[in-house]
This record gives structure tokens, sequence and C-alpha cells, in this order.
């Protein structure tokens, strides 16, 4: 077994795992596995900077992030960057403060990479399983970008789109600073419109109907998923690989759109991090499932973050 972590910081929070990875048999071992919301693409989409207060918040997960991988002894770690930072006309300062506390550079990869990190990770243990057909489409639903991968033991055909929950929540449903609660149904059409843009964008690229299991992965996937199943709490085990059926998906997400702040926040599941950005993210996976003509969407806990460790672990050999 080797001793590995990943860092995965994207739009709108941060992840760590440190594993235990055996290559050969394609066991995963968590030691250790968390989330901070950090909204570091905080007003990114508007101003193309960073903000020094997102950058703060980033920097203390990643020092907290230090202790974690100090006290497991992992043999190595790898620090990806996604959307947000890709995107940054300050992402210099981003870089600097990672070094600083980490000791690594972090990558900011390009969205072709990060899909195939997210292949990876979602279906590695799909592996020999006979009631999830192949090829697979994954799609990685994050806060400023979305992924799109099809593939059956390896990636056919990638695509990353600029749309995510954050991005669609700052440029349509925020004005004077502050979440529109609930969007009326012009801001819900404006969404409707940049998802359908994007979904033929990437539809340029990946044939979004050439899959017979549809694998949706993180935050605004696994919180459908925990509203779904009715959990008192967030619950990893119970949400990994549950299968939500698209009659739920929609009903959810019509119940997300009608409903304000406090009603959304008092849901068993939600991250507070995600109260004000969770509709949008509804609103692009149920539009990915119509377009595609999925009838369930399974749902993975495991995506980039499990990719990234996987790569880690090849390389020590």
């Amino acid at each position: 077994m080797k001793r590995v972590a990943a860092i995965d910081c994207g739009t709108n929070s941060i992840r760590l795992l440190v594993a235990d990875l055996d290559p050969e048999t394609g066991e995963l071992k968590d030691l250790d596995r968390r989330m901070k919301i950090v909204r570091l693409g905080q007003g990114v989409d508007r101003t193309g900077r960073l903000a020094p207060e997102a950058l703060e918040r980033t920097f203390a997960a990643c020092r907290e992030y230090a202790a974690v991988i100090e006290e497991l002894g992992a043999e190595r770690l790898r620090f990806v960057a996604t959307s947000a930072s890709r995107d940054a006309e300050n992402r210099d300062d981003f870089v600097r403060g990672v070094v600083d506390i980490l000791g690594v550079e972090p990558e900011v990869i390009t969205g072709d990479q990060e899909a195939e990190f997210s292949f990876t990770g979602a279906t590695k243990e799909l592996t020999g399983r006979d009631d999830l057909e192949k090829p697979y489409l994954v799609v990685d639903i994050g806060g400023g970008s979305t992924e799109f991968v099809l593939g059956s033991d390896s990636v056919r055909a990638a695509r990353s789109v600029d749309v995510g929950c954050v991005r669609m929540t700052e440029r349509h449903l925020v004005r004077d600073g502050e979440v529109i609660d609930p969007p009326g149904t012009e801001q819900i059409a404006a969404i409707k419109a940049d998802i359908a843009a994007a979904l033929d964008k990437a539809a340029e690229a990946v044939p979004l109907d050439g899959a017979h299991t549809l694998v949706g992965l993180a935050g605004s996937v696994t919180t459908i998923a925990g509203i779904a199943l009715g959990l008192p709490e967030y619950d990893s085990a119970a949400i990994h690989h549950s299968r939500i059926p698209l009659t739920k998906v929609r009903e959810i997400t019509e119940r997300l759109l009608r409903s304000t702040h406090d009603e959304r926040a008092a849901i068993p599941v939600m991250h507070a991090g995600r109260v004000d950005v969770i509709a949008a993210g509804a609103l692009v996976l149920l539009s990915i499932m119509e377009r595609t003509g999925a009838e369930e969407v399974v749902v993975s806990e495991h995506d980039i973050l499990d990719g990234i460790a996987w790569k880690v672990a090849d390389e020590l050999d």
C-alpha cells in the first residue's frame, strides 16, 4: 500500500484526501478525507481576479491540511487547482501562498486533465460490476465548470465547459450583492439558456447520448442524492453509488428553485456553504439528465480527488 495525499482546490471548495492505495488491486483506504467551503472563485466571473478574503480563506484551509498531511506521514502530495485559479489574473498570488504553506506548487490543470482525473476517480471501483453497463458518461459539476467524460476502461472523449453552481449563481442570481431568493422565472430561464449553450459546446467533443450509465460527481450531485434519500444528516457511505431517478432530480430541483435561503439551510444534508448555490447546481444536473436521456444518475463520492491520488500512487512505482 502506498500512502499519498491529494488536494483538489476548486471554485467553491478545497478538499483533502490522505489514503493508502494498492494500484494492483484497486483498493483505496481513506485515512482522512475532508472538505472546506472557501469560495476561492468569489467574484472571479465579474472581476477576473481572486479576492483577498477568498485567498485568505483558502490559505487557512491549506494550513489545516498541512498539519494533517504531516501527522499521517504521506509519501507525496499533489495539489491540483481547477477553474477559478485558471481564470484569475492574480493566480501567481495563489501559487506563492500554496508553496509557502504546503511546499508544493499547485498544478493549474486544463479542463481535459481535470476530466481525466474525474473519470479515473469515479470509475475505478465500478470495474467488474455487471449492473452498470459501459460506456460511462461521467459529469463533474463544480463551482465554475463542469467536466464531461465518456469512456469505458479509459477516456474516449472529454470536454470542460464554463458552467457551474457558483458561476451560474453569481451571474444570474445575485443582485446588489444579495442572492435573489427565490429566483424568478426570468433568472431561471437565463440559467437554463447558459446551460443549454454549454451542453451544445460539450456535445461538439463528447457524444452526450453515447453512454449507458450516467455517473454524477461533486457536491451539488451528492447533496441532491442526500435529499432524495431522505437522510437525517450527510452520510457519505449511504450516498456513494446511490442511484437517483430523473423524476426525483426534477422534483428536488423544482423544490430548491421555489425555496428561500432559510428553507434550503434547514435541509438536514445541506452544507452551509452550498445553501446559496445548490439551486443552480441542481438545475445543471437536471439539464444534463434531460439532454442525455438518462433515467437515473449513479452518484459517486469518489471523483477528481481520488483520481489525483491514484495518479500520485502510480508515479511512486
